[in-house]
């Protein structure tokens, strides 16, 4: 159930340090490099591709001030030589768009937003580093990534104009339909790209099929491991981890090993149990899910990058240490005993909960519910409708109109 339809979680790569670093694509080699880019590619085709008419200096300034920022100087220089490729795919993988393409994209389709699933969804949700860390800010969409290039398949190549702490003002990045978890970093510049580009065909890395050449596109995936899903915790715990989901694990799993990965950001212990949540304390772990053996939370005391804790216990959990929780938004308790329910109500920036249904009636009819809720989740699967409706009246909706629909949709 949702009280705040407009609310939304805040990014984390929003509260990141901003770059400082100087602009590394340079206009002038941007044009010599893409100028003879135009030439191998004719001279492969056996002839020159046309392409747009070159934007004019007003158009540019029109489009800027749409979009809210300047484009990097090298790509801008593009544009005084052709408004985009006309769909032939210049960049590997990626059809350059033209201005009008390129404000459509941040301003008509929310190019700037990440993506919102919904609560079941969003509640737990993580952003995760690029590689080189600290380069990209950790964002699912930001209004500093300006789309340029589309593979016409929901995915995008954007300058990105408000860098991570590492990173460049001017560089490329890949953002859109599957990089919602994480963009992902591409190279430097436009200039650097259109060195790419070179690179790529005098490797022959390229087809050419009809009028037309397209260049392969090595995807921009990390080399090293970032995300693990097995059963129970590996034998080498990669320093690169950032998601680790351990499965039906029989035991209890020690979580020690996990001091090998600093960045972890993800530790979902998916029916699977552990004693201690001691290792956790010094890992930016923001998404935790875990069984728990003697439900005491004491090692999360002060956690500064805890975002959402999704708990089950064996033994009744107190929930004391997660007032010192700055960042918590999210917790599913619907799986723990808990001792004394009414501290959730001392949680100010708790904005997702779900409980079972004595669970949620021991809250309200004491301490009330936390005072920020945005949204709550009434986990008995077996609650009929006249108990869900019973449930958002006692968290104060008006259920006067409440309708039920039932039925199945086919095409």
């Amino acid at each position: 159930m949702v009280l705040d339809p407009g609310y939304r979680l805040s990014q984390p790569g929003l509260r990141q340090e901003a770059g400082t670093a100087a602009p590394a694509g340079d206009p002038e080699l941007a044009v010599a490099r893409f100028r003879t880019y135009l030439e191998r590619r004719a001279a492969i085709l056996g002839r020159p591709q046309e392409l747009a008419p070159p934007a004019t200096a007003a158009a540019i300034d029109a489009a800027e001030r749409r979009l809210g920022h300047r484009l990097p100087a090298d790509l801008r220089a593009l544009y005084l030589i052709a408004d985009g490729d006309s769909s032939r795919c210049l960049f590997p993988g990626n059809a350059w768009l033209s201005l009008d393409g390129m404000v459509a994209e941040h301003t008509e389709w929310g190019a700037d937003q990440r993506p919102w699933y919904g609560w079941d969804l969003e509640w737990e949700s993580v952003v995760f580093d690029t590689t080189p860390a600290d380069t990209v800010r950790r964002c699912g969409g930001h209004p500093g990534w300006l789309r340029f290039g589309t593979g016409e398949d929901g995915n995008f190549l954007a300058v990105d104009m408000t860098p991570a702490r590492d990173g460049h003002p001017g560089q490329v990045i890949e953002t859109g339909r599957d990089y919602d978890e994480a963009p992902a970093y591409v190279t430097d510049s436009v200039t650097s790209l259109l060195g790419r580009c070179l690179e790529l065909l005098e490797q022959g890395a390229y087809e050419v099929h009809g009028d037309d050449l397209y260049l392969e596109n090595p995807r921009s995936e990390p080399a090293e491991t970032q995300q693990i899903i097995g059963v129970g915790l590996p034998d080498e715990i990669p320093p690169t981890l950032q998601a680790l989901h351990s499965n039906n694990t029989p035991g209890i799993v020690d979580l020690t090993p996990l001091s090998a990965a600093p960045h972890l950001r993800r530790l979902h212990l998916n029916r699977s149990t552990t004693a201690d949540l001691t290792p956790v304390r010094d890992l930016p772990v923001e998404s935790l899910r875990v069984t728990l053996d003697d439900g005491d939370l004491t090692p999360l005391t002060g956690h500064p990058h805890l975002a959402s804790l999704d708990l089950t216990t064996t033994a009744p959990v107190d929930l004391a240490p997660l007032r010192t929780v700055p960042r918590l938004h999210g917790l599913d308790l619907s799986g723990a005993d808990i001792a004394d329910p009414s501290v959730l109500a001392d949680l100010g920036g708790l904005r997702y909960l779900a409980l079972t249904g004595r669970q949620w009636n021991a809250l309200l009819d004491g301490a009330g519910a936390p005072p920020g809720l945005v949204a709550a989740h009434l986990a008995d699967a077996d609650a009929t409708f006249d108990e869900a409706l019973a449930w958002a009246a006692h968290l104060g909706l008006d259920t006067e109109g409440a309708l039920r629909i039932t039925g199945s949709l086919s095409a």
